[in-house]
């Protein structure tokens, strides 16, 4: 048996559970390559669960000059809404003119490059509306008259990592939660990782650490003079400022922007900050000035004012932005770089410097491009633009048709339950549901539609583990329970084992 068909090496080892990672992981084992990914914590728990939930091109880049990355983000919307239309919604932005800011010439100009440069085609085009007559000015203080209406959308992010993960196992790869990579080291040809656990082989090995991804180059001995620039982006939930269904992007007088997006039905997101951050990138927090620069900014715009005494729930991201020498947080650039590194006849070590959950899947594409030489067992182009991810298959504007069809198929859930269920799932719903014909049939209930069905799903089949894992990432349902409730789900999984 040749080194090249033992069954105990990998072609590719994927460092990093994030967007990018499970992306990657997703396009390679969908290509025939045997795929292993490792993750130290849980999926999808540092910052790809930590942004403002958007698939969007990025209006405020053109103003940094970022043609390029607005056009290739643009061009992603439609597509990953068209892959995965239970967990992306499209959602209208309403973008207030205010005096003394930006002038209307400029943000028609940027506008129309909006709907333009990046290949529109199902999303509506930009209007011009008066708030005095709109739903979206109700809310608003008075003074507030002209708006314009663009398009962008919304997504689940931890789900969206989580499902391309899920589609990358049920193509061949090895998904490892909980699994620290130590080190890494070339022998004998081959990458050798080490965790805690177990020892793995490789031919390939990729960095997609995220803010980490210095520090595993290190581990790997390996050198790089790339500087990164960690900025911190931090958001607060507050009780529904508004019942209607746009979003807002508002603009401050400092020059920075913020959204204020539905959420939850019951919840209004507000962010984000902007901010180099220089401690550890795990587990970051949003500071008291941020939280009330969040709160301030939405009370110059809501007739309703908010105060740090109003936020339910806060959080924080580390975003790994490529050091391009931007004076200001907000003008660091949001593209991505890839970068191959070793000498002939070693094996090669790709890092991912950067990027943004809008770009994931093309850079995933890119990067099993660069890797094919390396890579025999890698075959066909380009195939996740059109496949949906799990859940997906149906077509991108019948997801009310679908939450109706699981309303009538489990007439004992109520809508809000239904609702959330066919955002998560989309037509795999079934798959835990079932042919219960009462919540009995679903076990356990801990709140808010929570069930044993649902949790046993989570956990076999969603690297689930803790609450945690359950409430913040893949049902959304952590401002719901009560402190009761979570710890008796708590305290259920404790006794499972």
């Amino acid at each position: 048996m040749t080194r090249d068909t033992e069954p105990n090496v990998y072609d590719l080892a994927i460092i990093g559970g994030g967007v990018n990672g499970c992306g990657l992981a997703r396009d390679a084992a969908g290509r025939g390559a045997r795929v292993l990914l490792l993750e130290r914590g849980d999926l999808a728990q540092g910052t790809s669960s930590a942004s403002t939930k958007l698939i969007h091109g990025g209006l405020r880049y053109l103003e940094h000059y970022e043609f390029a990355l607005v056009r290739e983000s643009l061009s992603e919307r439609e597509r990953l809404w068209g892959i995965a239309p239970h967990i992306i919604h499209p959602m209208r932005f309403v973008l207030p003119w205010v005096p003394g800011l930006r002038p209307q010439w400029l943000l028609r100009l940027g506008l129309f490059l909006y709907d333009h440069i990046g290949g529109r085609r199902a999303l509506p085009p930009t209007e011009t509306v008066d708030l005095r007559h709109h739903p979206a000015g109700r809310p608003l203080k008075r003074g507030f008259r002209k708006a314009y209406v663009y398009s962008d959308g919304w997504v689940d992010d931890a789900r969206l990592v989580i499902l391309n993960a899920r589609d990358a196992a049920d193509r061949g790869a090895d998904i490892r939660t909980r699994t620290e990579a130590l080190r890494l080291e070339r022998v004998d040809g081959l990458w050798a990782i080490q965790t805690p656990q177990a020892q793995f082989r490789a031919r390939v090995a990729v960095n997609a650490a995220g803010p980490s991804v210095l520090d595993l180059l290190h581990r790997a001995q390996e050198s790089s003079d790339r500087q990164m620039r960690l900025v911190r982006g931090s958001h607060i939930v507050v009780r529904r400022l508004f019942d209607h269904g746009f979003a807002y992007f508002f603009q401050l007088p400092d020059g920075r922007i913020f959204f204020a997006i539905p959420y939850q039905r019951d919840f209004t997101l507000i962010g984000t900050t902007d901010r180099d951050h220089h401690g550890p990138p795990d587990h970051p927090r949003p500071d008291a000035e941020e939280i009330a620069y969040l709160c301030e900014g939405a009370s110059r715009y809501f007739v309703r004012s908010i105060g740090p005494q109003d936020v339910l729930w806060s959080y924080a991201g580390v975003r790994p932005l490529v050091d391009d020498g931007s004076g200001r947080p907000e003008a660091a650039t949001r593209g991505y770089r890839l970068e191959l590194e070793g000498r002939d006849g070693e094996p090669p070590l790709l890092s991912i410097f950067g990027g943004k959950i809008t770009t994931y899947r093309h850079l995933a594409a890119e990067a099993v491009e660069k890797l094919k030489p390396f890579l025999p067992a890698l075959s066909g182009g380009d195939w996740t633009a059109d496949a949906p991810l799990p859940g997906g298959d149906f077509p991108m504007k019948d997801l009310d048709r679908l939450i109706a069809d699981l309303g009538c198929d489990y007439p004992f859930l109520d809508f809000a339950t239904v609702q959330r269920i066919a955002c998560a799932y989309g037509t795999q719903a079934r798959n835990w549901l079932g042919k219960a014909q009462d919540m009995a049939a679903l076990g356990l209930h801990f709140g808010h539609g929570l069930t044993q069905a649902e949790v046993d799903y989570l956990t076999a089949r969603e690297w689930a583990v803790s609450a945690e894992d359950i409430l913040w990432r893949r049902t959304k349902l952590g401002l719901r329970l009560d402190a009761v409730q979570k710890r008796r789900l708590e305290q259920w999984l404790e006794e499972r084992g």
